[in-house]
């Protein structure tokens, strides 16, 4: 692993806190990162329904599209079991929905608390990382969005039939969708994308840290492979295709994660030697 290159004491040691300090920075950006989640919660709660339905379009579309084929594909409506449950699933969903739209500030003051650990050149990238975090984390959701949800959808109702046979006994198989059970089969899926979407940033910051470099991370590959699919089972529904949809992107995110490992490792290295060799100077 490459060393981190000498800096003078006074560009680390300026802004780094002691225990208490941390304790109380960790309260102030959680507070600034609530309130942020929270004017998101107001926001999203007003359009609690029309964020339903634009949640429920790559469902809907598929089953339009699915219809014509497949007799057992009735009208494409919602369902709810219980007299609450419409409210408590709007209620959930401008929960995360203002997650989704407070993402830029709670990635900021995750940053701001980062950041007095790190050198002076490195606390300026504070907003960069917050925007960039945000947009991969929205990347993700929309790739999911666009991509995965309408694939699943159909691979799922294809298992809608009007006739399913073993010998004399006939069975047909309808689906009944449940408001809620969609939201969090959807949810699930979105936040797991988004997630997964920000690896290649951690990772950056794992190499600029010096904690990990393109040789580490290109040893550790067949087990990220391993990694990659457990952490699919434990971010999608049980269902082996939403788990393909995720692992397979991850893997792919992992290796880009390691070029991009390398290029600021070999960056570091020679930065390193230049010093080596101002010293022996």
């Amino acid at each position: 692993m490459a060393e981190t290159p000498p800096q003078p004491a006074n560009d680390l040691d300026e802004g780094r806190m002691a225990f208490t300090e941390h304790i109380r920075e960790l309260r102030e950006r959680l507070r600034y990162a609530v309130m942020a989640l929270a004017a998101g919660f107001a926001v999203s709660l007003k359009f609690s329904e029309e964020i339903f339905v634009v949640l429920a379009r790559p469902l809907l579309e598929t089953w339009k599209t699915m219809q014509p084929k497949n007799e057992a594909l009735g009208e494409s409506s919602f369902y709810f079991g219980g007299l609450i449950d419409p409210f408590w699933t709007y209620f959930s969903l401008a929960f995360w929905a203002g997650i989704f739209l407070s993402s830029p500030v709670i990635f900021y003051q995750l940053w701001k608390f980062i950041a007095p650990g790190l050198y002076k050149k490195e606390r300026r990238w504070g907003i960069l990382f917050a925007v960039v975090s945000a947009l991969l984390f929205a990347g993700g959701a929309l790739f999911c969005y666009t991509m995965v949800l309408p694939a699943i959808c159909e691979f799922l109702l294809n298992y809608a039939t009007e006739s399913l046979s073993v010998g004399d006994t006939e069975v047909g198989l309808r689906p009944l969708l449940g408001m809620r059970e969609y939201l969090n089969f959807a949810k699930k899926l979105l936040i797991g994308f988004g997630l997964i979407f920000e690896l290649p940033l951690v990772i950056m910051v794992m190499a600029f840290a010096g904690i990990v470099t393109h040789r580490s991370l290109w040893k550790f590959n067949r087990w990220a492979v391993l990694l990659s699919f457990l952490v699919a089972a434990m971010l999608t529904p049980p269902d082996i295709y939403s788990q393909l949809f995720m692992a397979g992107p991850l893997v792919v995110l992992y290796n880009i994660s390691i070029i991009l490992a390398f290029f600021i490792t070999k960056a570091k290295e020679r930065k390193a030697r230049k010093l080596d060799e101002s010293d022996s100077e």
